[in-house]
């Protein structure tokens, strides 16, 4: 597994389970219009993404140079270094995400 650079770009990141079940409430109880998210962190650092994934695999977490990531990462490169924070708007009304650990 690896990230660009020291791997601090974020991505936004929600639990399946915790998607489903706010989509389920916004069909169910959801107002005309409104926008919700699930996210209820900024992001989760690239760096503990590949390190999380690479535990699952047995397989190292290794930094590598924007130089390297399109040989490394193929299309997937093109997003990479990029921060991907959550949005700003707050989460909906009595919404607590609970997902399990990362790691």
């Amino acid at each position: 597994m690896a990230y660009v650079g020291e791997g601090m770009n974020r991505w936004a990141a929600v639990h399946v389970l915790d998607a489903a079940r706010l989509y389920r409430l916004a069909l169910e109880k959801g107002r005309k219009g409104a926008r919700y998210h699930a996210i209820a962190e900024e992001g989760v650092s690239a760096r503990e993404i590949a390190e999380a994934i690479g535990r699952r695999l047995n397989l190292p977490a290794t930094s590598i140079s924007r130089e390297q990531a399109p040989e490394y990462l193929g299309q997937l490169a093109l997003f990479a270094s990029l921060d991907l924070t959550g949005s700003s708007a707050k989460p909906a009304k009595n919404w607590d995400g609970n997902r399990p650990d990362r790691g």
